[in-house]
């Protein structure tokens, strides 16, 4: 058994990279880029880098229009459209009180609790780590050194459950144990650092010895 349990957001607890990759392909179409998703995929999820860049060569003050654009509708979609996926909930009620748990993710803390508003996941964690509360982003390995420390466990202790290429090795750098779910946005792509690759999260209580 584990001493503690950090877990990504988006894509591991809800169901938002599609919305980021519709607020995305929007903006870039206003400056008449299309955006594939093959383009998203790598450049977002694997690398963790800005699809924008696309758009490069207009200038900073179309960049940054760019981005604004972008940015008020993926708070809109995230309202109206974020849900936690499939068997999340019922996941994090067997496993609350058992051990320490938090959230280590990449999102703006804006977007998160955005997004967060009528998930109810919330409360089975115990602190959460948002893109302000550290410098060097996935697949940096500070994001789960930061939670380690403020945990006060051992990361060779702790388990952290991701779906993306730069989430598993930021878990893995930082000493973790990884148990990788891939969703359909990151399928395909290469888990070799993790140490248990899932098909579900309902696989998760037997991986922990709870069933």
């Amino acid at each position: 058994m584990f001493d503690g349990i950090f877990w990504d957001n988006d894509g591991v607890l809800m169901e938002t990279e599609h919305l980021y990759y519709q607020a995305n392909a929007a903006a870039l179409a206003q400056a008449g880029v299309t955006l594939t998703l093959d383009d998203f995929r790598r450049i977002s999820l694997r690398q963790g880098e800005s699809v924008l860049d696309l758009a490069a060569g207009r200038g900073e003050e179309a960049t940054t229009a760019l981005r604004r654009v972008r940015d008020e509708l993926y708070y809109r979609l995230l309202g109206e459209e974020a849900r936690p996926l499939a068997g999340v909930a019922e996941t994090l009620a067997r496993l609350h009180g058992r051990l320490p748990m938090a959230i280590v993710t990449s999102c703006r803390r804006e977007n998160f609790l955005q997004m967060h508003r009528a998930s109810g996941l919330l409360g089975y964690f115990d602190f959460i780590l948002t893109r302000e509360d550290y410098g060097a982003s996935k697949p940096d390995p500070e994001p789960y050194r930061t939670a380690c420390v403020r945990a006060g466990l051992d990361p060779g202790r702790c388990l952290a459950i991701e779906d993306s290429e730069r989430g598993v090795i930021s878990a893995a750098r930082a000493g973790l144990a990884v148990a990788a779910i891939p969703g359909e946005m990151n399928r395909g792509g290469d888990f070799g650092a993790a140490r248990w690759l899932l098909t579900g999260i309902d696989e998760l209580p037997a991986l922990l010895g709870l069933d």
